[in-house]
């Protein structure tokens, strides 16, 4: 990739790994590119690469309509300077030699995860920052699998990325001051507004959310009340936007269920991670929700 520019200089060499997920991390991409950062977006096959591309454009296109409605020539010019800041490629190992930062966002499964840094860490350089926007699993052992644990950190980004400012930027024991300060720096620079955390399980928001989710789940498998009703009421008395099990089915069934269950392994004595039966038995049968077309709820 073009030239790398250190970390201070708002000006990344910024390399995205994102094999086989949904848009949620090609936005983090965009969002990147659109504030001036080089950005090469690798990943498994050029016709995913090209889907990956068309969702960005298609999501700049809605940005530009709205920040640039007085506009429209300004937002042209957005689009193409964005979109002369991505390149995509294949192969991890050829671009990120050139690299000031590297953003791991595949599938959330530790020994794949690990695999991918180790390899890509035999050919980053020394200064190469690596991050994971892993949303559920633990930094540190990620870390461990390279010879850069200073140089490791997490940075959490939420969906939708162009819309949603939080970042959460968690730092390891072994991560430095000089790399925790880079991954702050690079969070403001494309826009976001970052909160730190340790690597404890599910950072801030998910350790707060998945709970809350699971515990909505054994008030339904107990009968106390409705699975329509206690979203009903968590929209309406709590003022939130989604009830659990609309959240959940957001989410996805399968994703909840791995959060959990792994959780489940690091704290067995935790009810708070205690694995839910009717999850498990919706799993099972892959009503997964909206995506599937069904989970807790029926979905046309």
């Amino acid at each position: 990739m073009p030239g790398v520019l250190s970390v201070n200089t708002n000006q990344y060499g910024w390399f995205f790994c994102d094999i086989d997920v949904e848009f949620l991390f090609v936005f983090n991409f965009q969002v990147a590119a659109a504030s001036g950062h080089t950005v090469v977006l690798v990943d498994q096959s050029d016709e995913i690469l090209k889907k990956s591309t068309k969702g960005i454009e298609e999501s700049l296109k809605r940005v530009t309509k709205k920040k640039f409605a007085d506009k429209p020539e300004a937002g042209v010019e957005f689009i193409k300077k964005t979109l002369k800041n991505l390149t995509t490629s294949t192969d991890a190992a050829s671009v990120v030699h050139s690299t000031d930062l590297v953003i791991e966002a595949i599938v959330e499964n530790l020994d794949v995860k690990n695999e991918l840094f180790k390899t890509l860490d035999k050919f980053a350089p020394e200064h190469t920052i690596f991050a994971s926007n892993t949303s559920s699993l633990q930094i540190t052992k990620m870390a461990n699998a390279t010879t850069r644990q200073d140089r490791f950190g997490g940075l959490h980004f939420f969906n939708p990325v162009p819309m949603m400012k939080l970042v959460e930027v968690i730092k390891t024991p072994m991560t430095s001051q000089k790399t925790f300060e880079s991954l702050v720096d690079f969070s403001k620079a494309v826009g976001k507004s970052p909160v730190s955390c340790k690597d404890t399980p599910g950072f801030i928001v998910n350790r707060l959310l998945v709970p809350y989710m699971m515990e909505a789940v054994r008030l339904f498998e107990r009968g106390d009340a409705s699975k329509e009703d206690i979203d009903v009421a968590m929209k309406l008395g709590a003022g939130y936007p989604m009830g659990p099990f609309e959240l959940l089915d957001y989410v996805g069934l399968d994703t909840s269920k791995y959060i959990i269950d792994g959780w489940h392994s690091l704290e067995p004595n935790n009810p708070l991670f205690a694995p839910s039966p009717l999850l498990n038995k919706l799993v099972e049968e892959k009503k997964l929700g909206k995506k599937t077309g069904e989970g807790f709820y029926k979905y046309k």
